[in-house]
Formats: C-alpha cells, sequence, structure tokens
C-alpha cells in the first residue's frame, strides 16, 4: 500500500473518528489508521459522558459547552441513532463542608455561563426517591447529557466514509515521515506508506508511543479506570448522578473528602448513569498501572460499596459484567489540540482523561481550523503542547 491524500489521521477511537469526519466534510481526503478495529481501546471501555459539571470553572468549562452545543444537532446530522439522551447531570453533596463547596463551584460555574442549581435537602428526594437519605444537596448542570460512545464513534466513521474518507483497520504506524527541512510528509505503515503533507496524532494512550519516533514528547500517561454494569432493574436513578466528591478524586486534592485509605488511593467515587434499555453503569476508579487492563476486583467491589452509600436499594443488584479502560491523563487534566513546534504540518489531539466523548465534536472542529488556518472558536493557546515545555 502506497497512497496519498490531504490528511492521515493516526487513531480511529472517537477523537479520531470525529476529526476524520470534519476535515472530510471540509473536503480533504483523509485516510485515518488505526491499528485495531475503531473503537476498539477507550473508546469501547467508557461510559457516554457528555459533561460540563466536572470541569474547571472557566475555558475548560466553556469549551466543554461549546461541545455540548455541537451535540444538540449531531444525530441529525449523522443520521444515526446515538441513544442521546439530554437529561442534565447532578452531584450528590453529603455532608456541610461540601454545601459550601458546592454553592462556590455553582456560583464559578454561573459565571462561566452554566446553567446550574444547588438543589437544597428539602426537595433532594422529590427528584432522587431513591438516594441515601442523608444526602444534603444534589448540585444540577442543565446541559449535560449522555449517549452510547460506541455507537457515536460509528457514526462518525460512517458520515466520513460517505465524505469519502478511507478508514484503515489493522494497520500500525511504524514511523512519522519527515522531510530534511522539518516538514511532515506522512506516515509509514505495516502495509507501506500514505504520503500526506498533514498528520493528526490522535491516538489517545498510545499518542506518546508515535510521537517518540521521531523525537517528540508528548506528557500521556494511561490511567486505568474501572465500570460496573448492572443487571435490568428497577429505577434507581432519573439521570447521571456523581458524588460531590468526585470532583476531588479527579482533581486530585485530599481536602476534607472523607473516605478511607484505600477509597482515597484509588481514587474511588461514585458515578452512577442509568442506561436506556433498564440497566445502570456505576463508576469510578483512577490507577497509574501503566497499560494492565485487567479488571482488579479489589477495585471493583470498593466502588461497589461506595455506590451503595449513595443508593442503599441496589445492594442486592447482580453484576452482569465489569470492565477496565485507560484514560490518556495529561498533568493539568487538559487534553492537548495542537501544532508541533519545529514539524510543521504535525497536529497532536490527544490526552482527554475520561472527557473524550464529551469533548469530541470540538476537538474535531477545533482540529479542522487548525489544519485549514481558519479563525478558532476558542483560544488554543490552553491546549498547546507548548505548555508543558
Amino acid at each position: 500500500m502506497n497512497e496519498v491524500c490531504d490528511v492521515v489521521v493516526v487513531g480511529c477511537g472517537v477523537i479520531g473518528a470525529a476529526i476524520t469526519y470534519y476535515l472530510s466534510a471540509a473536503g480533504m481526503k483523509v485516510i485515518a489508521v488505526d491499528r485495531s478495529d475503531i473503537a476498539s481501546g477507550t473508546s469501547s471501555a467508557c461510559d457516554g459522558n457528555i459533561l460540563a459539571i466536572d470541569k474547571e470553572p472557566g475555558f475548560d468549562s466553556r469549551m466543554a459547552l461549546e461541545s455540548q452545543k455541537l451535540f444538540e444537532t449531531l444525530e441529525k446530522e449523522l443520521s444515526f441513532d446515538l441513544e442521546y439522551r439530554h437529561l442534565g447531570s447532578t452531584l450528590a453533596v453529603e455532608d456541610e463542608y461540601q454545601v459550601e463547596q458546592a454553592a462556590e463551584w455553582e456560583k464559578a460555574m454561573r459565571e462561566s455561563g452554566l446553567d446550574v442549581r444547588l438543589i437544597g435537602p428539602s426537595d433532594v428526594h422529590s427528584y432522587e426517591p431513591m438516594i441515601a437519605e442523608d444526602v444534603l444537596g444534589l448540585l444540577e448542570c442543565a446541559s449535560d447529557a449522555s449517549l452510547n460512545p460506541i455507537a457515536l464513534v460509528r457514526a462518525y466513521v460512517l458520515a466520513a466514509r460517505g465524505n469519502g474518507a478511507v478508514i484503515e483497520e489493522f494497520t500500525g504506524v511504524k514511523d512519522i515521515l519527515v522531510t530534511a527541512d522539518g516538514r511532515v510528509a506522512g506516515v509509514e505503515t505495516d502495509l507501506g506508506k500514505i504520503l500526506a503533507p498533514f498528520v493528526v496524532l490522535a491516538a489517545g494512550v498510545w499518542t506518546p508511543e508515535i510521537a517518540k519516533r521521531c523525537g517528540i514528547c508528548i506528557p500521556i500517561l494511561p490511567r486505568k479506570g474501572h465500570i460496573i454494569v448492572s443487571e435490568r432493574t428497577f429505577r434507581v436513578g432519573s439521570r447521571k448522578i456523581q458524588e460531590f466528591g468526585y470532583l476531588m478524586a479527579k482533581f486530585g486534592t485530599r481536602d476534607r473528602r472523607g473516605v478511607d485509605s484505600e477509597t482515597e488511593q484509588y481514587g474511588i467515587a461514585m458515578v452512577f448513569e442509568p442506561t436506556p434499555h433498564g440497566n445502570f453503569l456505576i463508576g469510578s476508579s483512577r490507577e497509574f498501572v501503566g497499560f494492565d487492563t485487567s479488571c482488579n476486583t479489589k477495585v471493583v467491589a470498593l466502588m461497589a460499596k461506595r455506590a451503595m452509600r449513595f443508593f442503599p436499594c441496589i445492594k442486592d443488584i447482580r453484576v452482569i459484567r465489569t470492565y477496565a479502560g485507560l484514560r490518556p491523563y495529561t498533568p493539568d487534566h487538559r487534553p492537548i489540540i495542537s501544532e508541533v513546534d519545529g514539524t510543521s504540518g504535525l497536529y497532536v489531539a490527544s490526552g482527554h482523561e475520561g472527557d473524550g466523548i464529551g469533548l469530541a465534536p470540538i476537538t474535531g472542529v477545533l482540529v479542522r481550523d487548525m489544519v485549514l488556518k481558519r479563525p478558532s472558536q476558542i483560544p488554543l493557546e490552553p491546549l498547546s503542547l507548548r505548555r508543558f515545555a
């Protein structure tokens, strides 16, 4: 195989698929390559979050909101059932200290343009009758939604193919081709060369491995997270619910969370998500264990215990499966969506950690606009690779 195109996209999970779609819709000839099949990595081992409530107020939350706006019309645009549900989400507040913190988070989010409100203790159980009696509040974000992540990837791929894009599955990238004067010339794959003046690295946790072949350091680490899937059962919760302590676990703070040492060690925080099919998903955990995706039964048990603290009614519900995936983590919890200095035509779009599903549309649009030299919808400097220099 020796092919020529305008852009090579390396990786065909949700980020690579979104980039391939938006570039191909703009009229570019795109070839996307993946060393496995589509949505076989992180995108198939996650839940379908489209959240702003768990982003840092300011740039991060505004970026999430811009992506949410794109999701509102995406099912129609892609002509595909994404199981998209715009129900909002909540953070469950469990003590007086968290009530104070939630009020501050609400204020900061409102200043960032999000529609959030703090539901007080007298109204908690009218919204979530099954939640534990001692939960003191729910911090609600109206713009949040959810969908089926694998459906999203497949929808982007089908639409991109309809635009003329080529998807080469089971095709590993051996090297990035760079000219003597520092310009990208394409990639060398297991099956031959693909020549192109633009290359986008969107391979998630595998992006650093590919980038280092041409001497580029990308500060992304795999961070494992587990998910529990329940049997079909009665209605436990009406929509996505996370404990307020999820923010502390996500951002690595140990500020008065009040959990045991093992729960803290594995970054466990309750995340509940009902599906359209009558069951629900339970998360979350965080571990740096390299590329190990095996399920840690100790972690799963701790997650189940934490979930029962907020929903005692689930103690007798059966688990039908568990799985673990690798989230592409960056030190500041913000993705890298950037040109690579010193290598003209090379771009990175990775490091979304657990936010890849929700940020996929805005990432695709930003990369399209960078490649085509269009004005950006949001400032790009906070996403630049050079922030780690």
